[in-house]
């Protein structure tokens, strides 16, 4: 459309820089593709290659790394650049676009408070069914210092009978309605923990800000094209069957938890990319108790950057993610540390999320909020003198 006098690199009505088309390249005196100069550009090669899988699966992109003069293509020009250690330097970041806001999740853990409204949870059923008692909590959540309220109407345990997406409105409404409208509530976000896509429409237009779905799709086939429709981050969480077969024996079968887990969720994850979910508004969760047994679950504990590591075989993007692990008050703590009582297992749920947070977790959904916001901030501190020795 050329270019007007002005500013150089300055505003412009329309700017439109084409990096690849296809497998081609284009050398005339209007045109050059690809780009000449992105490989100067880290603000341009960091999204591209996050947009990329590690695994170069495709004739046109192995034709990418190969139009560009470093031998070992846009992976070696992004390592040039700095690679990762660029991230949270010279105005990158990976945020979240919420609203009309843009959440950065990467400065600190985020914490993630929970709160039930069933009569049947395994650690407060029937403690928060009225409006009040729900609101109260909430508010000593906050107060406590959470950053997030996850609202849940179904339980999810094991062998939990499912409710209509009626009855669980019926919970639910009430009390988002209220908790939307506390003071408390500014600058906090909401979550609602649903599989059902009419629960997810219905509580966004009620103030919800995400939702996490625990079936990352597969317990309603409308829910990653509702979700794309909502522009919310989706929390995708790996479950295999549902809260009623999640634990039977052919369930719990994997030669390697991990690296399984990574390759189904990236599975999922893909789904709701093509259903319209772009992989910015994407939270990636384990699924710690859900079809894993207590082997799977420390696992899972103790290589979190393997789980990550997998997944960006297919996609860098969803394996930069964040990352949400919930192991707060779960049956394998109490197996471990002979706790019958939910309540009792806080020591061994603070123990569980430092172990996920120093493994990269981002996001830790807890009961507790008071003492695993104690140790959130301990590894928080611990990874920023980290991260200061390694860019020394």
């Amino acid at each position: 459309m050329g270019r007007t006098d002005g500013i150089r690199y300055g505003p412009r009505p329309i700017d439109l820089d084409i990096l690849f088309y296809g497998k081609f390249k284009v050398c005339s005196d209007l045109l050059t593709v690809p780009h000449e100069r992105i490989s100067e550009r880290p603000f341009v090669v960091a999204p591209l290659i996050d947009l990329l899988g590690s695994a170069i699966d495709s004739d046109i992109v192995a034709r990418w790394h190969s139009l560009l003069s470093d031998s070992d293509g846009l992976f070696g020009v992004w390592e040039k650049l700095g690679g990762e250690s660029l991230i949270g330097r010279e105005g990158l970041k990976r945020v979240f676009p919420i609203g009309n806001h843009l959440w950065d999740w990467s400065e600190k853990t985020t914490v993630m408070g929970i709160l039930n409204l069933t009569p049947d949870s395994f650690s407060d059923g029937r403690m928060f069914q009225s409006v009040d008692a729900a609101v109260s909590q909430v508010r000593l959540m906050v107060s406590e210092g959470a950053d997030m309220i996850d609202i849940g109407a179904q339980s999810t345990r094991p062998m939990a009978s499912r409710i209509s997406v009626g009855e669980e409105l019926d919970r639910l409404i009430p009390v988002l309605e209220a908790v939307v409208k506390m003071p408390e509530m500014e600058g906090k976000l909401i979550s609602v923990d649903t599989f059902y896509s009419d629960v997810a429409s219905e509580a966004v237009s009620k103030g919800a800000h995400l939702i996490n779905d625990v079936s990352a799709g597969q317990l309603d086939p409308k829910m990653h094209r509702v979700v794309a429709n909502l522009n919310v981050p989706y929390v995708a969480m790996h479950m295999r069957g549902d809260p009623c077969t999640m634990q039977s024996s052919d369930n719990l079968q994997y030669n390697d938890v991990c690296m399984q887990i990574a390759s189904e969720l990236a599975s999922r994850v893909r789904d709701a990319e093509l259903s319209g979910i772009p992989a910015w508004r994407i939270i990636t969760d384990p699924g710690i108790g859900f079809s894993k047994n207590l082997e799977h679950n420390l696992d899972i504990l103790m290589r979190l950057p393997a789980i990550r590591a997998e997944m960006a075989r297919t996609s860098l993007a969803i394996s930069h993610a964040p990352l949400l692990i919930g192991p707060s008050r779960k049956g394998f703590l109490g197996e471990i540390c002979k706790r019958t009582t939910a309540a009792e297992r806080d020591p061994a749920t603070i123990a569980s999320i430092t172990a996920g947070i120093l493994g990269g977790a981002n996001i830790v959904r807890v009961h507790n909020v008071k003492d695993n916001l104690d140790a959130a901030k301990l590894c928080d501190a611990m990874l920023k003198v980290k991260g200061r020795k390694t860019q020394a």
